[in-house]
Formats: structure tokens, sequence, C-alpha cells
């Protein structure tokens, strides 16, 4: 039976439930902490975050992927707090968002030093909280091309990967063929890893999808919400029914089983204002009625959010399988 790391301790695959594989307690950049403006409280970031975490239990969410990594606001002992108050699990993640924003510590490792530091976050746990991470996360910098950080932090994901069996999931899915190649060469299977965010608006056009599909990598539809419907969008916003659209191309085409959905919201940001009316719940509120109303039956659905989910922590890797 696969178990899964989560912030309280591990679960078996099967008790993750509905889950949406990308998202942020708080996410920030380095240094927001000392930002006089922005930051927050813990008095007030428990009462933006608990509400909405609550709102997802309510409506069936049992398990919230914080795809946060190290450098971005990451708080296990806040993370295992909330999930205790709220009942949802929280799976943490180890690596970067992207190699800018890795700290100069991290920035001029190796690529032993990284890949050991993402193995003992996965097995023996994250600084003195005793919150394992449970998943690794990795990224393209500013510019849509792996600089060669980011190759480096993608080789050590790879290589703790294959050490632990915990799966990667991308901030980006640009320049994707730099991402396969570095997998392929440290002989990680494609399909450990989720090319996340190639629904966002920015990324249209410069993501090789059928690549990334053809090559065993799973497509992350996990912006939903970021609508330019929306009263002050952000920059990476898209219109609501071309983005639904794109994710249907999927469905309609019989490849439900190789993508995963999510809203990639921040629940308390840190350090900047956020995006005002965009929250994890949109998924339950206009998303899921959106797919029903579009003759998408509840066994699609649950094989979006439950069985896809499932799969992607299971699936076993060559030094797992031996």
């Amino acid at each position: 039976m696969t178990r899964v790391n989560t912030v309280t301790g591990a679960v078996a695959v099967e008790q993750l439930g509905f889950t949406s594989i990308h998202e942020h307690i708080g996410y920030g950049m380095p240094g927001s902490e000392l930002d006089t403006r922005w930051w927050k409280t813990p008095e007030q970031r428990y009462e933006e975050t608990i509400p909405k975490l609550r709102k997802f239990a309510e409506y069936g969410g049992q398990t919230f992927v914080d795809a946060t990594g190290i450098c971005n606001g990451r708080d296990i002992d806040y993370y295992q707090s909330i999930s205790d108050k709220t009942g949802v699990n929280i799976i943490a993640s180890t690596g970067f968002v992207g190699g800018d924003t890795a700290l100069k510590h991290f920035a001029d490792a190796s690529v032993e030093y990284l890949a050991d530091q993402f193995i003992h976050e996965l097995t023996v746990g994250i600084g003195r909280t005793g919150g394992k991470a449970g998943i690794i996360k990795v990224g393209v910098s500013r510019g849509f091309k792996m600089t060669p950080l980011d190759l480096r932090i993608y080789r050590a994901a790879a290589r703790a990967s294959l050490a632990t069996g915990a799966p990667i999931i991308t901030h980006l899915a640009v320049d994707a063929q730099s991402a396969i190649d570095v997998f392929d060469e440290e002989g990680l299977p494609l399909t450990r890893v989720l090319f996340g965010h190639a629904d966002d608006g920015v990324s249209q056009g410069k993501v090789d999808e059928e690549g990334i599909v053809s090559a065993g990598g799973r497509i992350g539809f996990d912006t939903f919400g970021y609508d330019l419907e929306l009263p002050d969008p952000p920059f990476w916003g898209r219109h609501r029914d071309e983005r639904f659209q794109h994710l249907m191309r999927y469905l309609r085409s019989g490849q439900v089983d190789k993508v995963l959905v999510a809203a990639d919201a921040n629940c308390s940001p840190l350090g900047w204002p956020g995006v005002k009316g965009h929250t994890i719940n949109y998924l339950f509120e206009q998303l899921i009625p959106d797919l029903k109303q579009d003759g998408v039956d509840d066994a699609t659905i649950n094989r979006l959010f439950v069985d896809n989910v499932a799969d992607f922590f299971t699936t076993t890797t060559p030094l797992e399988g031996e």
C-alpha cells in the first residue's frame, strides 16, 4: 500500500480523496517576511485561510497540495495547525518554485547537495517540525527558458524522486524539452512529472503539450479561476471559457488520464496583495458546475481529482520496482 507524506503524518494514497494538486497556503518571494506593508500576523493569516479550507472540506475536498517550496514562505508548524483545525490533509513540497527564488546558499549548491536536501525533507523532515514533504517542486525561472540553476534543480529533483518515489510538479510547462532531456538522462520516467501551469495565459503558444504527453508526462490545468473577467485580473490571467475549452479538448479526446486540475490559489499571500476574488473553492463553485453543464459525468470528475492523483502518487520509479 502506497503511503503519502502529509504534514501531520503519512496516509494511505486511498485516503487522499478529492485532491487539489497545486495550491498555496501562503506564497511570497524570498524576503517577504521582512516587508512592512504586506506582511501579516499569524492571526491575520489564520483569519484568511481557515474559512477557505473549511469551506473546501464542506464541499468534499480532502487534500490540499501546497506547491510552495523552499524560500517562498513554507511554514510547516503553521500548516500542521491548519490541518488540525480544518481536517484537510496538507502535502508540503520540497524543492524550489524556480531557480530565481533560491537564496544564494542554495543557488550556489551542487546537484548532489540539492538532491540530499530534497531527500532529507522527504524522508527525515523539514527543519525541526517533524513534518515531511510529500512532493518535489521545480520550476522555470523568469524568461520562459531554463537557466543553468534550473537545470541543476531539475536534475537533483530527478535523483530525489528516484531515491524516494516522490513525484515532481513543475512551475510552468515551457521549455519542456530541456526538462525531458534531464529526466531522461537521470532515468526518471515522465509519469512521475506533472508539468504545471500549461493552461495559464502567459504560457499559451510556448508549451509543447504533444511532446510532454507523448513522452509520458502529465499536464497541469492548475490556474483555474485566474480569469480575465475578474475586476483586477493578474497578468497571467486568461479568458474563462478559453481555459475551460482547453481542458475539454483533453476530455473529449479521451485523454482524461493525462491531466490533473487545480486553482493555484494563494490562501493568504505573503508580501503581495494577491488576486481578489480567487480561491481554491472556484473548483467547486464554478469549474465543476461548468463541467457538469457541458455533459461531463461524475465518474470523469472523480478521475480528475481522485483517481489521477492517486495514480500520480503511486506510479513506481525504476528503483522502487527493482
